[in-house]
């Protein structure tokens, strides 16, 4: 669920269009046609090569009508062909063997070195996520939350914390709000603790949205969004994402939710 989104290729090409906008060039109606008939076909339910058979064939016959053109826009339309193998048909062999194919024949692009830095930054992310599992301590922090008050996990020596890394503008963690303040309501007098991580761009819709949701908890906000220098440090590429610490700031559970986050607290604080 790459940046909330659970199907990427919707991403890809709405990012298309802003491209070719932004490029100031006039989308051909082939291009935008196959642009609406993707989200059409996902939106139907179809997943397989077979089931996306034409819009795959379109792909190509852009790319083919354009041959020779080493530009952004069609350096995107063959990462879009990827996109769709990778993230809805679930071929990511395919999928890689487009992205080597897009790092040859449009190297030089700034579309590429885009490309090239994301794949390094997930490259990284992975490793990063490797090593926290369950039983290993979480990697603390030195910050402070959005009220400028000294913030870290060293503070809540012998409490049970949920590190929670969400944002007010997306739909998965807005859908477990409800169950996670309730949690924290009936489980924080004996022990359990949050510290939140926005990846929010704005300070007054966060500062608002916590008040109108009854969490009350403290947060951490740099107003960078992907960039959060803690969502960085912890190699966040999927949000909501949690990890749930013990006393001692050991891992003892990741990506908990409804009644299994409710059940993991209420065992480590001893309710349960």
């Amino acid at each position: 669920m790459k940046k909330i989104l659970s199907i990427a290729i919707l991403a890809a090409t709405f990012a298309c269009q802003s491209l070719l906008a932004a490029d100031g060039a006039n989308p051909t109606n082939e291009l935008q046609a196959l642009i609406i008939k993707i989200n059409a076909d996902i939106q139907s339910g179809k997943r397989t090569e077979a089931a996306l058979s034409d819009d795959l064939k379109q792909f190509d016959a852009i790319l083919a009508e354009h041959k020779g053109e080493k530009s952004d826009i069609m350096a995107r339309v063959l990462y879009m062909k990827a996109t769709l193998y990778g993230q809805v048909i679930g071929d990511i062999a395919k999928q890689d063997a487009l992205i080597k194919q897009l790092e040859t024949e449009f190297s030089g692009t700034s579309f590429v070195a885009k490309v090239e830095k994301q794949q390094a930054r997930d490259a990284q992310a992975k490793k990063i996520q490797a090593t926290l599992v369950d039983g290993n301590p979480f990697p603390d922090f030195d910050e402070k939350d959005v009220m400028g008050n000294p913030l870290s996990v060293a503070n809540y020596k012998g409490k049970v914390v949920l590190i929670d890394f969400w944002a007010t503008w997306c739909p998965p963690c807005r859908g477990e709000i409800p169950n996670v303040v309730a949690t924290y309501q009936k489980y924080h007098d004996k022990g359990f603790e949050i510290i939140g991580v926005s990846l929010d761009s704005d300070q007054k819709t966060l500062l608002n949205f916590t008040k109108q949701n009854n969490m009350t908890w403290r947060q951490y906000f740099d107003g960078q969004g992907w960039d959060n220098k803690l969502a960085l440090k912890y190699g966040i590429e999927a949000i909501p994402a949690t990890f749930l610490l013990d006393g001692n700031g050991k891992i003892i559970g990741r990506d908990l939710r409804g009644e299994q986050l409710t059940d993991s607290v209420a065992t480590a604080v001893g309710g349960g």
